[in-house]
C-alpha cells in the first residue's frame, strides 16, 4: 500500500499536488511498482487525503489513475471515515489497483460519493467499481471511551492561566458549546484545534462528541486538545500518544519508551487500522481468492426472486 505524505494535497496544505516536493512520493511508489515487473502483485493500493480528488481541478486523480493503468491495473477510487469505526473524522482516499478486476458490472455505494464520479466517467482510463457491502454507519459519538482517564493533579492538564487564556479565545458560540457541557451533571470530552480567524489565535472546539483528524505534530496549530467539561469544571490538556494510538484503532500497540512526538507524527500520518481491517476483509482478500462480491450477487439473486 503507498501511504503519500499529504501536505502538497490537503486543503491544510500547499495544494502542489502530485508535483509537490512531499505528495510527489507518489511517482516513486509508481517506479518500484514498474521495477518488479511481472513480478509486480495483483493488488496495488495507494491512500491519501480525499483533496487529490480535487487537486488541479480532478487532473491529480486522473494521473493517478493512469499510471496505475500503464502498469496493469483497473482502478476503483472510494472515499472511507475512520469516523465510521472509530470516532475520529478521518476521511481518506483509497485507490484500489486490480489486475484482475470483477465483471463488467458497475456498483454504486455511498463509498463512491458524486465527487468521485468524474473520474469513473472519464473513458480514456480503466476503472472499476468492484460490488462492496455498506460499511457501518458514521459514528456520532463515543470519543469519552477513548480518553486516557487522567487524575484531577495530573500535571499534563493545563495550569488555571493557561486554561483561562484558552477560555478567554472562544467565540460567543464556542463559549456557549462550553458552558453548556460544564453545567452538566457528568463529564463531557471534546477535542479543539488553535485556529488563525481574521490573524487572532482562537481555538475551536468541536460540537460533537468525535475527534477531530488526527495530525502530525509539527506545531500547535497542528495538535489536539481534549477539554473535560461537567459539573461545573472545565480542564484543558494536549491529547496523549495512548490517546491517538488508541484513536487510530491500534491502542495495543506498545508505544512504550517513545517519545510523544514520535508517536504523534507516526500515527498521524498513518492509516486507520480499523479501516484497512474491513478493506482487507470485503475487498483484498476477496479480489485475491476469486470471491469479491459474489455473496452479493447471490443476495442480489435472491432477492430479485423474491420479489418477482
Amino acid at each position: 500500500m503507498g501511504i503519500l505524505p499529504c501536505t502538497d494535497l490537503s486543503l491544510a496544505g500547499t495544494r502542489t499536488g502530485l508535483n509537490g516536493k512531499q505528495s510527489g512520493a507518489f511517482w516513486q511508489y509508481v517506479r518500484l511498482l514498474e521495477e518488479l515487473g511481472n513480478t509486480r502483485p495483483p493488488i496495488a493500493v495507494l491512500e491519501n487525503v480525499n483533496g487529490l480528488a480535487t487537486s488541479h481541478s480532478g487532473e491529480d486523480l486522473a494521473a493517478a489513475v493512469h499510471a496505475f493503468n500503464e502498469l496493469g491495473y483497473s482502478v476503483d477510487v472510494l472515499s472511507i471515515d475512520t469516523r465510521r469505526f472509530i470516532p475520529q473524522s478521518r476521511p481518506r482516499l483509497f485507490l484500489v489497483g486490480l489486475q484482475n478486476p470483477p465483471a463488467a458490472e458497475q456498483f454504486d455505494s455511498s463509498l463512491r460519493p458524486d465527487w468521485l464520479q468524474q473520474v469513473f466517467a472519464d473513458t480514456s482510463l480503466r476503472t472499476h467499481r468492484a460490488p462492496l457491502p455498506e460499511p457501518p454507519s458514521p459514528l456520532m459519538s463515543g470519543l469519552n471511551m477513548y480518553v486516557e482517564s487522567m487524575a484531577n493533579d495530573d500535571e499534563r492538564w493545563w495550569n488555571a492561566e493557561r486554561t483561562a487564556k484558552f477560555l478567554d479565545s472562544l467565540s460567543p458560540v464556542q463559549a456557549t458549546r462550553v458552558e453548556t457541557l460544564r453545567n452538566g451533571a457528568t463529564d463531557s470530552y471534546r477535542t479543539a484545534y488553535r485556529r488563525t480567524r481574521n490573524g487572532k489565535a482562537v481555538w475551536e472546539v468541536r460540537a460533537d462528541d468525535i475527534s477531530g483528524c488526527l495530525r502530525t505534530a509539527r506545531g500547535g496549530s497542528s495538535r489536539q486538545a481534549i477539554i473535560r467539561m461537567g459539573n461545573g469544571k472545565t480542564a484543558v490538556r494536549w491529547m496523549t500518544p495512548r490517546e491517538y494510538a488508541a484513536l487510530m484503532g491500534a491502542a495495543h500497540y506498545n508505544i512504550t519508551g517513545l517519545r510523544p512526538n514520535q508517536v504523534m507524527f507516526g500515527f498521524g500520518d498513518a492509516v486507520s487500522v480499523p479501516v484497512v481491517e474491513w478493506l482487507g476483509k470485503h475487498y483484498f482478500m476477496p479480489a485475491l481468492n476469486g470471491t469479491l462480491g459474489k455473496d452479493l450477487y447471490v443476495e442480489q439473486t435472491l432477492l430479485s426472486n423474491h420479489t418477482a
